[in-house]
């Protein structure tokens, strides 16, 4: 079998979101996989210790060798060399790659080198008032070389790929669907997560009462206002939870919203808050208005707790038959799909868990590597045959 050389950049595995949680459990799928010798590239200035340790952590949890290259500068200062200036060649650095894995606001200058790139959504296409102007400036630029340079696009869902046709114009042939899954990290503070942690954990964010979760950035396509709308004829018996950093709608300005009873914004939460919050909520309500995936879906599921969720964007096909599926514009929508998990009997509660067990088994970091490692094979392949031509 013919090894193929691969460089991934982690660099964003420093930055302690979504996309970091992708980078870091894709990488360690794809160290576990014999056909490909890894290179783990990164850019950081302040991070360098950091991301080192990252990919350090990552060679050994996979039990693999692997090559590290973590740059000492900062990534914007990598994002002007590459994006704009076209200096330095990433091949000056790993001679020996086929195949560079980007992610999808900085690439390679190298016009000759096989590129793939994953693209977890279009919300600054979408949501352009969320996006702060030098980033959406950047991902702009990133996109452009995609397209020119036909890169292999990875997409996280079908529906992430149908915005990137739309919004993109990258043919379809060039874009992949791979999906995510639970973040391993997810699944070990599940795995030893004990009831007095979880009392503790409540106790500290001051709940008492049973409550209804929902997680996500406060900004406008997280729908929070519609939610809070949704609650309010069951806030008599339900608290009202919302975890997430401040955005920039109306829950963030201290408004009126946040002085109703029984509504918490807790802001950004632990992954052992988080763990605890998603253990004891009745239910999980995320009816958000656009997401790339949606892998809070599957982080509930993993917890055993029902979910109301859009019958829109990629939450449709993340959650599949195992979700109450409401239209997000629609407050009524929003407070029945609560109701009905709420008002759900024994028999209902173990069907929906079995749903949400085999809804959930359906995503592995396993499959996503393999399926990611056969767009590297397409894109070395698609090189080879050109150089002979």
């Amino acid at each position: 079998m013919h090894m193929l050389s691969v460089a991934i950049d982690i660099t964003a595995a420093l930055y302690g979101r979504g996309v970091s949680r992708y980078t870091t459990n894709l990488t360690r799928a794809l160290l576990r996989r014999k056909e490909l010798r890894m290179t783990l590239y990164g850019s950081a200035l302040r991070g360098h210790s950091q991301l080192s340790a990252i990919a350090t952590e990552l060679k050994e949890s996979a039990k693999t060798k692997a090559d590290v290259v973590i740059q000492a500068y900062p990534p914007a200062l990598n994002s002007f060399l590459w994006n704009h200036l076209t200096f330095p060649r990433i091949r000056s650095l790993l001679p020996k790659i086929d195949v560079f894995h980007s992610w999808d606001w900085i690439q390679p200058p190298d016009k000759d080198l096989p590129l793939v790139s994953t693209i977890h959504d279009l919300a600054m296409l979408k949501y352009p008032e969320i996006a702060q102007p030098r980033l959406l400036a950047m991902h702009r630029k990133s996109w452009k070389i995609l397209k020119e340079r036909q890169a292999h696009v990875i997409a996280v869902s079908r529906a992430t790929k149908k915005d990137i046709i739309e919004l993109l114009e990258i043919p379809a042939e060039r874009i992949h669907v791979v999906h995510e899954a639970l973040p391993e990290e997810v699944i070990k503070i599940g795995e030893f997560l004990e009831e007095e942690q979880v009392t503790e954990q409540l106790n500290g964010m001051d709940l008492k009462r049973p409550y209804i979760l929902s997680i996500g950035t406060r900004e406008p396509r997280k729908n929070l206002e519609r939610l809070i709308e949704a609650w309010a004829p069951l806030s008599k018996d339900y608290d009202l939870v919302i975890a997430g950093q401040q955005g920039w709608d109306a829950t963030s300005k201290g408004t009126k919203l946040t002085s109703i009873p029984h509504l918490h914004f807790l802001g950004r939460v632990s992954d052992l808050q988080l763990a605890a919050l998603y253990s004891n909520t009745s239910v999980f309500c995320y009816p958000s208005l656009y997401e790339g995936f949606g892998l809070p879906i599957l982080e509930a599921f993993y917890f055993g707790v029902p979910v109301v969720t859009s019958n829109i964007s990629s939450m449709p096909e993340i959650a599949g038959n195992a979700a109450e599926l409401i239209d997000p514009l629609s407050v009524e929508s929003i407070t029945q799909g609560i109701a009905t998990i709420l008002n759900e009997d024994e028999t209902a509660r173990g069907i929906r868990r079995q749903r949400m067990i085999i809804r959930q088994q359906m995503f592995s970091w396993g499959n996503a590597a393999e399926q990611t490692a056969a767009v590297y094979a397409v894109a070395a392949q698609e090189a080879a045959a050109q150089n002979k031509v």
